[in-house]
């Protein structure tokens, strides 16, 4: 695959909007929620692509090497008060994502971009778009709401950029074929996941220690 070209005006020809995370560990889903709520809110043109891209790591890299411009939605630990959003562009988004990882992805993600330098075919321009989370630690867990209630600013984020790089979003939904299954997308995965009291939340209970 070649690398795109930017446009004379130095406004991308494509743009990637990309929602990393693991839905499974609460807050950790934020960005992949953000996705989502996007695609299912707002259609665009054909050079902008919608990616949840989970855990995925280096599978993400042909990705990277059609856009010229990347948005991320993710969670990520600055050690801010819950729920705060910090964006973060260009050279300085590696280093956030692996300035104190929360998870393997963050750490898998770092090293996307790192090859995606290396090749070559790094996109010219990034925005992380970043949620401090409330809560990690709840397996089966889902959004708490004071990162919930971040999702609608952190949309806006992007569809200004969006506008400034010349793809303003058009009304209908996008194309959802990269997204995840319908089945454990946020309503269907948080109306229908057990109560913390009715299920171990924690991890596996064959592997915990017993409770005195």
């Amino acid at each position: 695959m070649s690398s795109p070209i930017p446009s004379p005006s130095g406004k991308p020809t494509s743009v990637l909007i990309l929602g990393i995370g693991n839905v499974l560990w609460a807050d950790e889903g934020f960005g992949v929620r953000c996705i989502e709520a996007l695609a299912d809110r707002h259609a665009f043109a054909p050079e902008v692509t919608l990616l949840d891209g989970g855990t995925q790591g280096l599978y993400l890299l042909p990705f990277l090497e059609e856009a010229d411009a990347l948005i991320v939605f993710d969670a990520v630990d600055y050690g801010l008060p819950p729920g705060t959003l910090k964006i973060v562009e260009n050279d300085e988004v590696p280093a956030f994502m692996g300035a104190k990882k929360m998870s393997l992805h963050q750490t898998g993600f770092q090293d996307v971009i790192a090859t995606a330098q290396l090749m070559g075919y790094c996109p010219e321009q990034m925005l992380l778009i970043g949620c401090q989370p409330v809560e990690l630690e709840d397996y089966g867990g889902g959004l708490r709401p004071e990162v919930a209630a971040r999702i609608d600013p952190a949309l806006q984020i992007a569809l200004d950029r969006l506008a400034q790089w010349g793809f303003a979003p058009r009304d209908g939904r996008a194309d959802d074929g990269l997204l995840a299954d319908p089945s454990i997308r946020r309503d269907a995965y948080e109306s229908g996941r057990p109560a913390a009291e009715d299920a171990c939340r924690i991890g596996d209970p064959r592997f915990l220690p017993e409770q005195s």
